[in-house]
């Protein structure tokens, strides 16, 4: 019995649709390759100065439980007596439970102390690495660096 020669290669007719499917799957992971790679660099430190924290007594004026990120908006008095509006940003809700956070941890006119990560370029924008409830009560922000201890979680 004789098979035709084209058994078990793509008849020529229809090579253009094999050749079509790859050429579009390559343009689709290259176009996905290429939209995902801001999504990463959103999530870097570059715009921190991770060397150094800075430690402030501050007013809540909004506290915004929300994704991508949570962001506390507070007032800070400063050597001049002037009012500066700073604003820091932490995880997302959910990473923001697993560390004892909670949409009612923070309120408007609570008073606190707040350790950030400072923006590079000096601005009253942070990471925040810690929040100090005015009854003692510690939040670890999203730059938490080093260990943390059972007594660093919030009691519930």
């Amino acid at each position: 019995m004789a098979f035709p020669i084209s058994v078990g290669v793509v008849p020529e007719s229809r090579r253009w649709f094999v050749k079509g499917k790859f050429l579009t799957a390559f343009v689709l992971v290259l176009a996905i390759s290429i939209v995902s790679v801001p999504v990463f660099a959103h999530h870097g430190t570059a715009a921190y100065d991770m060397t150094k924290t800075v430690t402030l007594k501050a007013t809540i004026t909004q506290w915004v439980w929300s994704n991508p990120h949570c962001v506390l908006m507070f007032d800070v008095t400063d050597d001049h007596g002037q009012t500066v509006q700073w604003t820091a940003e932490t995880e997302n809700p959910s990473s923001m439970i697993h560390q004892g956070w909670t949409r009612q941890s923070l309120k408007t006119g609570d008073q606190i102390t707040i350790s950030v990560f400072q923006a590079k370029n000096g601005k009253p924008i942070g990471r925040i690495v810690e929040v100090l409830l005015s009854n003692g009560q510690k939040l670890p922000g999203r730059g938490l660096q080093g260990p943390i201890k059972a007594e660093d979680y919030p009691k519930q």
